[in-house]
C-alpha cells in the first residue's frame, strides 16, 4: 500500500492571502463609510431645504437621519440644533450644539455653536451658562461683535438676577427672623397664660381652703355659742333676776337726761307749791 504524500503549504502564500483578505475588508469598509457619508450629505441637503421652508419638525427628522448615517457629522448636528431651537426645544438644542463643539475642527463653526448655546441659555434665563458660552465663542472668534454684544447683555442680566436672589435671600432671612420672634412671643404669651391659669387655680384653691376653714370656724363658733347660751340659760335659772341695765350713754346724753329730769322735778315741785298755797287757811292776827 502506497503511503499518501501531503503537500506542504507555502507560508508565504498564506501571508499573502491574509493580507489580500484584510485589504479587501478595509476597502469594503471604506466604501461603506463613503456611501454612508454620501447618504448623510444628501439628508443634510434635504433638511436644509425643509428648514428654509420653516418646516422645522421635518427638517429635524432629516438631520437626525443624517446623524444616524454619520454620528460625527458636525454640520448635521449644528443644523439639527438650529431646528430644535426654532421649535423652542432649547435644552435638546444645546446638546446638539455641544456635539458640534466636540466634533468640528473649524474654529468658526465652534464659535457659532457656542454663540447659539449662549442664546439657548438666555431663553431659559440661565445667565451664568450663557455668559460662559459667549466667552467660549469669543475665544474661537474674537472678532464677532454680535457675540460680544450678547455677552454684555448676559452679564447685565446675570447681575440683576444675582441682586434679586440676594434681595430674596435677605427677605427670606427677615421673614425667618420675624417668624422666630413671633414664635418666641407666642411661646412667651402661652407661658404667661399658663402661669396666670396656674396662679388663678392656686388662688381658687386658697380661697376654697380659706372658705372651708372660715366655714369650719364659723360652725365651731356657732356650736360654741350654742353651748355657751345653753349654759347661760341654765345659770339664769339658778340666779335671781337682775335689774335691767340702761344702755350705754354718752356723757352729753347723760347730761341732757339729768337736766331734763331736774326740769321735770322743778315743774312738779312748783305745781305742788301752788296747790299747797291755795289750800292753806290764812291765820289772821287780831289787831290789838
Amino acid at each position: 500500500m502506497k503511503r499518501l504524500k501531503i503537500k506542504k503549504v507555502n507560508k508565504l502564500n498564506i501571508l499573502i492571502i491574509g493580507l489580500l483578505t484584510l485589504f479587501s475588508f478595509q476597502v469594503n469598509a471604506q466604501i461603506d463609510t463613503l456611501q454612508l457619508k454620501k447618504e448623510a450629505r444628501s439628508l443634510l441637503r434635504e433638511g436644509n431645504e425643509l428648514y428654509n421652508k420653516q418646516k422645522f419638525d421635518d427638517a429635524s427628522i432629516a438631520y437626525r437621519k443624517a446623524l444616524g448615517k454619520d454620528s460625527k457629522y458636525d454640520k448635521a448636528a449644528y443644523n439639527y440644533g438650529n431646528s430644535l431651537y426654532q421649535n423652542k426645544n432649547y435644552k435638546e438644542a444645546v446638546s446638539q450644539y455641544e456635539l458640534t463643539t466636540k466634533t468640528s475642527k473649524d474654529k468658526i463653526a465652534k464659535a457659532e455653536a457656542y454663540h447659539n448655546i449662549g442664546n439657548a441659555m438666555m431663553e431659559q434665563k440661565q445667565f451664568q451658562p450663557a455668559v460662559d458660552a459667549y466667552k467660549n465663542s469669543l475665544r474661537n472668534n474674537p472678532n464677532d461683535d454680535e457675540t460680544r454684544y450678547n455677552l454684555a447683555v448676559a452679564q447685565k442680566e446675570l447681575k440683576k438676577q444675582q441682586q434679586k436672589q440676594k434681595n430674596d435671600k435677605n427677605k427670606d432671612k427677615d421673614k425667618d427672623k420675624k417668624d422666630q420672634n413671633k414664635d418666641k412671643k407666642d411661646d412667651k404669651k402661652d407661658q404667661k397664660d399658663k402661669n396666670d391659669e396656674n396662679k388663678k387655680d392656686d388662688q381658687n384653691k386658697d380661697k376654697k381652703d380659706g372658705d372651708d376653714k372660715d366655714k369650719k370656724d364659723q360652725n365651731k363658733d356657732q356650736k360654741d355659742n350654742k353651748d355657751k347660751n345653753q349654759q347661760n340659760n341654765e345659770n339664769k335659772k339658778d340666779q335671781k333676776p337682775q335689774k335691767p341695765q340702761l344702755g350705754k350713754m354718752t356723757p352729753e346724753q347723760m347730761k341732757q337726761l339729768l337736766e331734763s329730769l331736774n326740769n321735770e322735778e322743778k315743774k312738779t315741785q312748783k305745781k305742788m307749791n301752788v296747790k299747797k298755797s291755795k289750800g292753806r287757811k290764812v291765820k289772821q292776827e287780831k289787831d290789838w
